[in-house]
């Protein structure tokens, strides 16, 4: 243990003497799993007969990180999973910044508000929209490091195998959605010609809408359809193809030219549930409008290998992340909305005392109401100490001071 893990771990102690983790409904049931300061695993197969049997667990062992499982099982000790003997498991959604689209460039404080927003969508469109989950089965947490999970405990989900949850994600972020299933294609008879005896049928093959009354996405296709329609009809051509990237090879005359046609057309449009009014050509520019640009900004974020896992291990609710030293934190849906880890979820036993660190690289950070410009050999309270070294930013002491090593620690 070198000497930015001993000064975590006393902290972590002085929490765990004070602080007892939030305990899962059954937890009888439930395998939990440690990593440690001086371990490079994870302890695992361990179950609790009673809540002080954790706590003095947690108190005396001091892990960095604590986890438990999202299944029920009827032996969860056991040394194997198959004779763990699985029950059920919970349903979870975990969305974590490492996926977000130029994550390396953000600062923490950047990254969690992105991954915040990506709850609040999956949360509020998903699982309480379109799969009607109520909002006491949906149990929301910051995971103490860059992300939030959302469990879903009722006993409809308990059951379920690892294809139907890969069904959910499927669902949730959009994966194969068929735009002819959404908007199916029609043909529709325009003339008959007499051809040598022959009678030919001239048709026409136009989109039908989805149905007003349609729920799931064909649904939500159908309601962003007529904002876009809204969006042709209002914007200029250059902030439309900034809008809609699918069509920013068409040029200005083709745009304004749909835009005429919906002005004559949408009433009947949106009325009888059909694009037959429209040209072709312009049916096309809406689908691909619509599968391009609509569908994928509709979509949830989800871990696919988290939610399809029945027999995931996820992090402790009142544990300490060790890797932020932030408190792994339960949070309703309306605390979700403002919620801020770096005043929120710091840890009370984390004091204002000053320690000197020495900063790998220049950083500013806001934390519990204060701003901190950072660079080289400084001091700051604990509580900033704590996350920095976690976060792997800045090491305990002066950078002159020789480091040592406490090879003889766990012997004290």
């Amino acid at each position: 243990m070198d000497d930015n893990q001993r000064f975590l771990y006393s902290n972590f102690r002085r929490y765990y003497k004070t602080n007892r983790p939030i305990m899962p409904d059954r937890f009888t049931r439930r395998e939990f799993g440690f990593m440690f300061f001086d371990k490079t695993f994870v302890q695992r197969h361990i179950s609790f007969k009673t809540p002080p049997n954790l706590y003095s667990f947690m108190q005396n062992q001091v892990p960095a990180h604590s986890y438990y499982s999202t299944s029920y099982y009827r032996r969860p000790d056991a040394p194997t999973m198959d004779e763990k003997d699985w029950m059920g498991a919970e349903l979870i959604f975990d969305l974590d910044a490492d996926h977000l689209d130029g994550a390396k460039e953000m600062t923490y404080a950047e990254m969690l508000l992105e991954i915040r927003k990506e709850m609040e969508t999956l949360v509020d469109r998903f699982l309480f929209g379109e799969l009607g989950f109520s909002e006491d089965q949906v149990h929301i947490t910051f995971s103490g490091g860059r992300g939030y999970h959302a469990h879903v405990r009722t006993p409809d989900v308990m059951g379920l195998g690892t294809h139907e949850r890969r069904e959910l994600v499927d669902y949730i972020t959009c994966s194969g959605l068929d735009m002819n299933w959404v908007f199916p294609q029609s043909k529709v008879p325009l003339s008959q010609q007499n051809v040598g005896g022959a009678v030919r049928t001239n048709v026409a093959t136009d989109r039908l809408l989805p149905p007003k009354d349609s729920g799931g996405w064909r649904g939500m296709m159908r309601r962003s359809l007529e904002e876009v329609v809204d969006n042709i009809m209002e914007m200029d051509p250059k902030e439309l193809r900034k809008l809609y990237p699918s069509i920013k090879g068409s040029d200005k005359k083709t745009i304004l030219e749909t835009a005429e046609v919906l002005k004559r057309n949408k009433s009947h449009m949106f009325e009888r549930d059909t694009m037959a009014m429209l040209p072709s050509k312009k049916q096309e520019f809406l689908m691909k409008i619509m599968g391009e640009d609509v569908a994928p900004s509709l979509a949830g974020e989800v871990d696919e290998p988290v939610t399809a896992d029945i027999k995931r291990l996820i992090r402790l609710p009142g544990s300490i992340h060790g890797k932020s030293g932030l408190r792994v934190t339960p949070i309703t849906r309306d605390e979700l909305s403002d919620f801020d880890p770096l005043q929120m979820a710091v840890p009370d036993t984390y004091t204002d005392d000053p320690v000197k660190i020495t900063m790998r690289r220049p950083a500013e950070l806001d934390m519990l109401g204060q701003h901190f410009k950072l660079e080289g050999e400084t001091e700051v309270p604990e509580f900033a100490a704590v996350f920095l070294i976690g976060r792997k930013m800045a090491d305990i002491g002066s950078a002159s001071a020789p480091k040592v090593v406490a090879r003889d620690f766990w012997s004290t």
